[in-house]
């Protein structure tokens, strides 16, 4: 392949490549046009800058990899050891060298309990001086037979007194039983659009349990939503989902209000207090203009903060106590975090003692802002018990699955997680991608990535507990941009989306987490990976049980579309996506004409047009072909005869977009774009624009038809 060639003044030294690889970072990668790249010095030491590490002379870089190679040799136990179920691993034990060292697992109560002894290989290693030490490195062996868990590593002797956790993981997550021969479908939904009669201007978690419940009664096994991390606690709120100020705990704007058990019981005072409060958005549920998260979100909180003030049974508060115990330290700094923002604003605007979530400031703030720390915590338990109903109503209807999650990539760089955890994630440096065919300067999409050592460091808990809460109430999880679980693409601070550089994850590591954290939870995983995905990683990723995603739209060859019997098995299959217009629309080419209006065609919109109208026309003759439309075809009709072709795949899961369904055009995103289209606003209607309830679902004539043809696959 060609390369594009560096100026010789940004051409990275010998020794700055040995410390950027050291760090698992790439300097060359190859890009959508099969070109290789290389990075330039600059982003390289920017890049290790933001990793913390000090590149900035040959006399720092001959430090750091003097630095980075004695590291391991430090530590008398690697932070955490990763293992597969059936393998067995050999760990580097450091001591003195010619001391003895005793080496034995503690297994993990889940898992049974119990000690077992680890057997020393034979396995010599040269010893190495390190800070006038002599050290040794003794190999234990953990057996292949170790229970999946969480379980502990402990060295004792002379000069060893170290413990770290040993996670073992599923060799493969197993698909249940539903989808081991055939396959089955399900509904696509972004869960703030649907909205009832009966919802506060947005759609939430009863509007989600019966959907699940319809979803079940027209035959679906399972009902992908949109991410429902939780957004800011105060006014203004980012509307994408996929830019939470934390992924672990969800968003409370998604609470039903009348749902919460103590409502109930409110008096009539305090019952016309919640009435008040709801009576502005209401009338919203049928307004075709975008949604106002901010206008539902002051009218929940001003009526939960009623609901809360309100007594709880004994049984009610040892629930409510068993939640936060359960939840942890995660919880209460979530919730302090909610509360210093209500008192202090956005925290850009903070005073500086309080960035610290260490300080004797912040440790104060957690006293004297105590009761608004419970009532944040408070939040999260009648948000978990609504996904809770949630998931249990899809189950009663007879789905396999029930409700399938979606993960973010990431946080807002302002938000909770970014405040809580800035241990584990990367300071100067923002996760993106690198330029392709859709965005040729490149995306910066702000978000700080986990800082790889650091999570390691961390025994990758932050991750853990981040996916144990995700999974509580999940059939299923989706997980966004999967490839970021092998390597991201880091932006440093300063940088153009362009000049950044791809950096290694352990991806040992956190498909195997995710794995044993999806096995507990009995849930299906699926990752995105469309895109510029390299071969080995949808093998490997097949290999351990993760399935991946096919949308028909990007499925072709050059002969024209892929034909269904060549998709892979164990995908999610889908005619279309959140990030691609409904199917309406995109056969209309609507999606050519909105991206010409708002300056994002880089070309002129006739060649694009005209490129739209082929591959529509290709695609029309593949089903002609197969005799699944006619001469002249309706849109309802083409859309129903692409839910065939799709049916006709032998993949595991098959998804149908609720805005199909229904005969929408609109798109809820449009890539490329802030504040010129209403993204993650576009309440669910008709192809006229006219709004569609949840109500109305019920009796759709058009989603009857869609689901009858997905049921006679």
């Amino acid at each position: 392949m060609p390369e594009q060639p560096l100026h010789s003044a940004d051409r990275p030294s010998d020794d700055l490549l040995r410390l950027a690889e050291a760090y698992d970072i790439e300097a060359r990668y190859q890009g959508h046009d099969g070109e290789h790249h290389e990075s330039s010095a600059h982003t390289l030491r920017a890049v290790l800058a933001a990793l913390g590490v000090d590149a900035s002379s040959p006399e720092r870089i001959a430090l750091a990899l003097a630095h980075v190679e004695n590291m391991p040799w430090r530590r008398t136990l690697p932070p955490v050891v990763v293992a597969r179920e059936g393998r067995s691993v050999d760990v580097p034990v450091h001591v003195t060298h010619g001391d003895p060292v005793e080496v034995w697992v503690e297994l993990d109560p889940e898992a049974g309990g119990g000690r077992r002894d680890l057997a020393q290989a034979d396995v010599y290693v040269e010893p190495r001086t390190v800070d006038g030490r002599v050290v040794g490195r003794a190999t234990f062996t953990l057996p292949g037979d170790l229970p999946l868990g969480w379980h502990e590593i402990r060295a004792e002797g002379p000069s060893a007194q170290a413990h770290s956790p040993v996670v073992v993981t599923p060799a493969r997550l197993a698909l249940p039983e539903a989808l081991r021969e055939g396959h089955v479908w399900g509904l696509m939904a972004q869960l703030y659009s649907v909205r009832s009669r009966a919802s506060w201007g947005i759609g939430d978690l009863a509007d989600l349990a019966d959907l699940g419940w319809l979803s079940g009664r027209l035959g679906a096994d399972f009902l992908l939503i949109n991410p429902l991390h939780a957004a800011e606690p105060v006014e203004p709120l980012t509307p994408s989902p996929y830019l939470p100020t934390t992924r672990r705990f969800v968003n409370p704007l998604y609470v039903r209000v009348e749902d919460v058990r103590e409502t109930a019981y409110l008096s009539a005072a305090d019952r016309a207090l919640v009435e008040w409060a709801a009576e502005p958005v209401q009338p919203l549920d049928t307004d075709p203009g975008p949604i106002d998260r901010d206008a539902a979100w002051a009218a929940k909180r001003a009526a939960l903060e009623v609901v809360f003030a309100q007594p709880r049974s004994a049984a009610r508060q040892a629930a409510l106590d068993a939640f936060v115990e359960e939840q942890g330290e995660g919880l209460r700094t979530f919730a302090l975090w909610c509360a210093l923002v209500e008192r202090h604003g956005a925290p850009e605007t903070w005073p500086a003692p309080l960035n610290d979530p260490y300080s004797d400031e912040v440790v104060a703030a957690a006293v004297e802002l105590a009761d608004r720390v419970r009532f944040w915590s408070w939040l999260q338990w009648v948000a978990d018990e609504q996904l809770g109903r949630a998931q249990q109503a899809a189950l009663d209807s007879g789905m396999a699955l029930g409700i399938m999650h979606d993960l973010a990539v990431g946080v807002h760089p302002a938000g909770a997680d970014s405040w809580a955890l800035r241990d584990v994630l990367a300071n100067g440096a923002s996760v993106g991608a690198p330029p392709d065919m859709y965005n040729q300067q490149g995306q910066d999409w702000s978000q700080p990535p986990w800082h790889p050592a650091e999570l390691a460091r961390a025994a990758y808990r932050p991750y853990r507990d981040m996916l144990r809460t995700v999974l509580r109430h999940a059939g299923a999880i989706r997980i966004d941009h999967v490839i970021g679980l092998f390597r991201l693409w880091w932006v440093p601070e300063g940088n153009s989306a362009a000049e950044g550089a791809y950096v290694r994850y352990d991806h040992e590591a956190l498909v195997g987490i995710l794995a044993l954290e999806a096995h507990r939870a009995g849930a299906v995983v699926i990752g995105e990976d469309l895109g510029t995905v390299e071969p080995w990683v949808r093998d490997y990723l097949a290999d351990r049980g993760v399935l991946g995603t096919s949308v028909l739209w990007f499925e072709q060859t050059p002969d024209g579309p892929l034909p269904p019997e060549r998709y892979r098995r164990e995908v999610l299959a889908t005619v279309t996506t959140h990030d691609l217009p409904p199917t309406a629309g995109y056969l209309a080419g609507e999606h050519v004409q909105l991206r010409e209006r708002l300056g994002l065609l880089t070309r002129p919109v006739r060649e694009v047009q005209a490129e739209a109208d082929a591959e529509r026309e290709r695609m029309l003759d593949a089903l002609r072909e197969r005799g699944l439309v006619g001469p002249d075809p309706s849109e309802r009709e083409v859309i129903e005869a692409l839910h065939r072709w799709v049916l006709a795949t032998p993949s595991v899961l098959v998804g149908v977009s609720l805005a199909d369904a229904v005969g929408e055009r609109r798109a809820q995103n449009q890539p490329g774009t802030d504040q010129e289209y209403p993204n993650w606003k576009v309440p669910l209607a008709d192809g006229s624009g006219n709004v569609v309830l949840l109500d109305d679902l019920v009796t759709s004539a058009r989603l009857a038809s869609l689901a009858r043809v997905m049921n006679e696959g």
